[in-house]
Formats: C-alpha cells, structure tokens, sequence
C-alpha cells in the first residue's frame, strides 16, 4: 500500500479554539504514515454565516480554497464538520452548473487560480475509514480502549444534506443511523454507546439566534449519553467540541439537571488507542478534564 497523502484544510477552529485537534491530527497522521500538506493559503470556510450574507462570495472563497488543493493533485481532508459541509457542497454546485462555475472561475482569474473540479473533498473520518481502513487500525491497536463506554457523537455537517455523501466517502452512510463513528469507536478498541442524539445538533449554529435552544440541544447530547452509561464522547467536528466541552453549565441550566462528560476529539480518541501520550494529544487544553488517561 503506498503512503496516503492529502491537501489538509485546517479550517480556523483547530489553529485556534481548538489547539488540541490540530495536535493530535498531526499526531495521529504520524503513526498511521499518512502525509497532510497544510494548505497554508487557505481562508475560511464561512462557517455556514457568511452563505446566508453573501452566497457568491462564500462560493468563490471555498472554490479558492480547493483551487489549492488541485494545484497539488491532492484529495483535500477537512478537520471540521462545518468545513467539510461548506466545501463539498461548494465542489457539489460549481460541478453541477457549468455557468456558476464559470462565473466563479471569473473572480478566482483576478488571483491567478482555476476552479477545475480535480480534487475530491472528504472529512479525516472517512479518510480513515475509506482509503487507510478500519481492519488496520485494529491491527496497530497497542493500548485497546475495551475498559470504556464511548459515546459517539456525529454532529449534523459531517452526515446531512444527503446527496453529499456519494461525493465525499465510498461508502454513503445513513445520516437517521450513521455507523462510521461507532465503527472506529470498536476499531479502537472501545465499547460503542448507542443513544437517540448522537446525530442530533450540538446546538453551535443556533447560539447566538437562540440561545436557549442551543444550550437545551447541549445538554439533551450530554444527558443522552450519561443516561447510557458513556464514560465519555467523541467526535469528528471541533464546533460540536466547543459547544459539548465548555458549554457544558449553560447546558445543565437549560435543561434542569447537572449534565458534564469528558469530549476527546476523534483524532485523540485514536491516538490514545495507538499508544500516543496525553501531551501529544494536547489533552491539557480540554475544560471538561480528561482525568482518565
């Protein structure tokens, strides 16, 4: 098998709300021999904000930031649900309407970049799962996570609208009954924790508008989880961290009861699996301590 090797997009949560994820990102593609080139010229994604402001612009901002990726012939892996929403969907409407895409290609020639349609788009997730496999990270497996309940918690960009799925991973999952989460949850070695809200909203997107519905989703996450015994959650998308990791007080008022769990990002999840230390995985910057390590 030869070295996997993608264009990474950061996104801005990992440089910067979430160290962490970026840490153990790198760490994780360390001990799996995968090469990410981080697409350092790469902006924004718009956050699912600056669609609703100004369509065109976010179409020629994330063009711009695949653009990057075609020019080193390379699959672009997103870290963040909200990203790899924006950028798939992004890929999914220039390559489907030749006119937009012209239109798009136009703004992009004043910065000397093309829009061609060249490189895929798909999370770290199904990076892993598709092209690395979940029967080898069974088999690097050194310290197996069998002693824990492991909640998994999928977020809403990562699985829906559903005609992105085809494009973004070889095998589509249903986002009313995802598995990929839990598949890796049992690769690591972990008992997987089935509950009604793992592919509910965390509520992030909904805080400033609404913020009491968004600490209510919060905490309806968390106690789903408590209330099936996980000793812990995971995900795949940074904004679902934040909001599960730090919010986790305003959630616990919203709902009436005291709901906190420990939150490790996928990426740390499998780095602990693979014999990675807490530093490594920058378990120091979580709020909700990560005391079991």
């Amino acid at each position: 098998m030869s070295k996997l090797k993608y264009a990474l997009f950061t996104g801005c949560t990992a440089k910067e709300s979430t160290p962490e994820q970026m840490m153990s990102t790198m760490a994780v593609a360390d001990k799996l021999g995968i090469e990410l080139i981080e697409l350092t010229e790469a902006s924004c994604c718009g956050a699912s904000h600056l669609q609703d402001y100004d369509d065109f612009l976010s179409l020629v901002l994330n063009a711009r930031n695949i653009a990057y990726a075609e020019k080193h012939g390379l699959t672009m892996v997103t870290i963040c649900n909200t990203c790899q929403l924006n950028t798939a969907m992004t890929k999914h409407r220039l390559d489907n309407n030749a006119e937009l895409k012209a239109r798009v290609n136009e703004k992009l020639g004043e910065v000397g970049l093309e829009y061609k349609g060249t490189s895929m788009v798909t999370h770290f997730l199904y990076a892993i799962i598709d092209d690395f496999g979940l029967d080898k990270i069974k088999e690097m497996v050194v310290k197996p996570l069998s002693q824990f309940n492991i909640a998994p918690f999928y977020g809403c960009h990562n699985i829906r609208p559903s005609e992105l799925q085809n494009e973004s991973h070889k095998k589509p999952e249903n986002p009313y009954n995802p598995t990929s989460l839990d598949d890796l949850i049992v690769a690591c070695g972990g008992q997987n924790v089935d509950y009604e809200e793992k592919n509910k909203c965390c509520g992030f997107h909904a805080e400033l508008q609404a913020p009491k519905t968004a600490a209510t989703l919060t905490g309806n996450a968390l106690a789903g989880a408590m209330d099936q015994n996980a000793d812990w959650m995971v995900t795949p998308c940074p904004l679902c961290h934040l909001k599960l990791d730090t919010q986790y007080h305003h959630a616990s008022v919203a709902i009436g009861r005291e709901v906190k769990l420990p939150v490790l990002h996928m990426q740390q999840m499998i780095g602990l699996a693979l014999g990675c230390s807490a530093e490594e995985l920058g378990l120091k910057h979580h709020v909700s301590k990560v005391d079991f390590v």
